[in-house]
């Protein structure tokens, strides 16, 4: 039978498949939401019983292009006919030509490719590490990271993480990492000085140019231009996780252009597939040491998503949606300005970057996000916490100003509920 042929059957119709089914035979690794999502369009998807809603959660800031955007459409359409896979042991046109788009519009010199943020982030421990053994000469590494980071949930990415939370039960932990708190550059330097005295000498920095998980947190100009001078002056790794704040979301390509560096390293997944899974991991070609045998993926930079997430780059680029990403960013911080004034007691700040907003409530309410989140989700708008107290707004990129408008009318009646 001809793939032409495959592709006109109908599709067999299934009986309908419950939550208690599905949680009888899905590991409990969520707390999930009670809505079925079926299908989408844009900005909006639509449950099992036909409800509409307006999402602002994107696969958590993973949708680039929406749902079902006829350039995704055709992408998959054509790359599934033609090829899908065939591991990293021979070349693909795909995989070339989304490393030569990401090198060309940022400042890496060279690509690795993998399936998720872990991955890349596990990618950029092990280059670094490398790095230091074979550079740098130091015999026992060091990774600094940043209390309430969110780097992955492999065994050297949880470490990485400087959120307990999800490292308990979890241990014996990956060593060779140390945590200092964000935005501080003295406790930075006295966590460097206090290292280099011993043994365990730092090999790296590695931050978020904006704190996602950690509930929406900017990073500082001024605390990431003296780390890059740090860096500079020792020979060390500045490695910038960019999983969630990258490919455009902060209203420029990469979250480390609102800062005014360059990295050594970074990372790139979510929206670089616009929801089909990849991962990139990133580096200037003075830290590109890896070897054959080094570091690989079986899936990483297959021709099928490479070919999704190229379409998905050069429409970022064609249809100049940064300048949507900063238009609408402008729009939400606004309008949720001025429901936080509606507010003063419940609501303490708006902050973020283009599209990637948190609504920050007051340490001292009892209310917490998840309570908001639910009470958006029943007036038809899907957000997610970013820790107990900011509610994420991350929609995909391609949001109007009537979404926009929306999505902050539903806030006010939210948090009118509940407050």
């Amino acid at each position: 039978m001809s793939p032409e042929t495959l592709l006109q059957k109908p599709a067999v119709q299934s009986p309908q498949f419950t939550t208690s089914d599905f949680d009888q035979y899905v590991m409990s690794t969520y707390a999930r939401y009670p809505i079925t999502l079926e299908r989408g369009s844009g900005c909006r998807v639509w449950d099992s019983e036909g409800r509409e809603y307006l999402d602002f959660v994107a696969g958590i800031a993973t949708c680039t292009l929406g749902h079902a955007n006829p350039v995704m459409v055709d992408a998959v359409t054509t790359q599934i006919q033609k090829l899908h896979h065939i591991s990293n042991l021979y070349y693909s046109t795909q995989q070339g030509e989304l490393a030569q788009w990401l090198v060309e519009h940022s400042c890496a010199d060279k690509a690795f490719f993998c399936n998720s943020g872990a991955e890349a982030n596990e990618g950029a421990i092990k280059l670094a590490r490398k790095y230091a053994h074979t550079v740098l000469g130091i015999h026992l590494p060091t990774i600094i990271t940043a209390h309430a980071s969110f780097h992955g949930r492999t065994l050297a990415t949880i470490t990485a993480t400087g959120q307990p939370k999800y490292q308990k039960n979890f241990d014996p932990l990956v060593p060779g990492f140390y945590y200092v708190p964000y935005n501080d550059i003295v406790a930075l330097e006295e966590a460097i000085n206090m290292l280099d005295a011993t043994e365990r000498q730092v090999a790296a920095i590695m931050m978020e140019a904006l704190q996602g998980e950690g509930g929406v947190r900017p990073g500082e100009q001024a605390y990431f231009q003296r780390i890059r001078e740090i860096c500079d002056q020792k020979g060390i790794l500045l490695i910038l996780d960019e999983v969630q704040v990258g490919m455009g979301r902060s209203g420029q390509y990469w979250g480390y252009e609102n800062l005014g560096i360059e990295p050594d390293i970074f990372t790139s997944a979510k929206g670089l597939g616009g929801g089909i899974p990849i991962g990139a991991m990133l580096c200037k070609s003075s830290c590109d040491i890896f070897q054959p045998g080094d570091h690989a993926s079986t899936f990483g930079g297959n021709p099928f998503a490479c070919g999704v997430a190229l379409a998905v780059c050069r429409t970022l680029e064609q249809e100049n949606l940064l300048a949507n990403v900063r238009e609408r960013g402008e729009q939400l911080k606004a309008g949720l300005n001025a429901v936080a004034h509606k507010y003063p007691g419940v609501v303490a700040e708006v902050r973020g970057w283009g599209l990637i907003i948190g609504l920050v409530l007051n340490p001292e309410s009892e209310l917490v996000s998840s309570t908001v989140v639910k009470a958006a989700s029943e007036e038809g708008l899907l957000l997610v916490p970013a820790g107990p107290k900011v509610i994420r707004f991350v929609p995909p990129l391609i949001v109007s100003p009537e979404e926009i408008a929306q999505a902050v009318a539903v806030i006010d009646r939210a948090l009118a509920a509940v407050a």
